[in-house]
C-alpha cells in the first residue's frame, strides 16, 4: 500500500495574488498564476463587470475554463460566442482572440503544450 500523503492541499482560487493587465486594450482584467512549467501556464482570471480581454494571439493553444459569470468570447474571425460556467472556450497557437464580459468573469486559463479531447472522447486511455 502507498504512504498516507496527509491531508489534500487545497487553494483558495481567489486568494491567488492577482496583477492588473492593461495591455491590448484590456479593461477590469486581473491575471493570477497558479502554476507554470516551461510547457504549460495555469492562471485565473477576472474581469469587473463591463470586463475585456483585449484582442491578441495566443501564445499556445488556450483553454478559457469560465467558473463564474458570463464570457463572450470570439476567435480568429471575430464573431463573438456567448458562454457560461462550465463551458471552455479553445484557441489554438496565434490565433487572435478577445474576452468580454457583461456581469463579471471568473475562469481558469490553461495555455500550452495542451492535448484536448472533444467532448465524450478520452484523451487519458487509462480513463476507460
Amino acid at each position: 500500500m502507498p504512504s498516507d500523503p496527509g491531508p489534500v492541499r487545497i487553494l483558495d482560487l481567489g486568494a491567488a495574488a492577482h496583477r492588473p493587465v492593461e495591455a491590448n486594450g484590456s479593461v477590469g482584467f486581473s491575471i493570477g498564476a497558479i502554476g507554470i512549467t516551461a510547457e504549460t501556464h495555469l492562471v485565473t482570471v477576472t474581469l469587473r463587470p463591463g470586463g475585456v480581454v483585449g484582442r491578441h494571439p495566443a501564445a499556445g493553444r488556450q483553454l478559457l475554463v469560465v467558473l463564474s459569470g458570463d464570457a463572450s468570447v470570439s476567435g480568429s474571425n471575430g464573431d463573438p460566442v456567448g458562454i457560461g460556467p462550465g463551458e471552455a472556450a479553445v484557441w489554438e497557437p496565434n490565433e487572435l482572440h478577445e474576452t468580454r464580459t457583461t456581469s463579471g468573469l471568473v475562469a481558469l486559463v490553461i495555455e500550452g503544450d495542451l492535448d484536448l479531447g472533444r467532448p465524450g472522447h478520452h484523451v487519458d486511455p487509462g480513463d476507460v
